[in-house]
């Protein structure tokens, strides 16, 4: 199973982790990207994250593509958009495979590639009343 999904939904990796989870594979690594209050000694107090419309066809093609040169048994990959609450997940990755170092070099690429390549914009305000928007994932 190869999943990925652009969402404004709440996201959790307990979801995503039995989504992955199989009997025949004995790794489940996964990796979640909280809101923080905080960035760069500054206090965040929002958080809303931007897509471009071709987002969800440029996720599917980055699982493909690290899926393809692992040995995954399964994948799931979800990025919301719009507002998201401090301390809510906004990126997660979960992939299970037979044996760990498959596992853990898939969730470690998967993540490095989201973050790189992935369409979406941060957009955050400051406690200070300052804001930005940061072009990350």
């Amino acid at each position: 199973m190869i999943s990925s999904i652009l969402t404004q939904d709440v996201i959790t990796t307990a979801t995503f982790a039995d989504a992955v989870k199989s009997d025949a594979f004995g790794a489940v690594v996964t990796f979640a990207g909280d809101v923080r209050n905080n960035d760069r000694g500054k206090e965040v107090t929002s958080l809303l994250y931007e897509i471009h419309p071709s987002a969800q066809e440029v996720l599917e093609e980055i699982v493909r593509e690290v899926a393809s040169k692992h040995e995954i048994g399964n994948v799931s990959v979800a990025h919301r958009y719009g507002p998201i609450a401090i301390g809510e997940s906004a990126f997660i990755v979960a992939v299970s495979c037979a044996h760990r170092g498959p596992a853990f070099a898939a969730c470690t690429e998967l993540v490095d590639e989201v973050k790189s390549r992935l369409p979406i914009w941060k957009y955050q305000l400051f406690a200070d009343g300052t804001d930005e928007w940061v072009n990350c994932a």
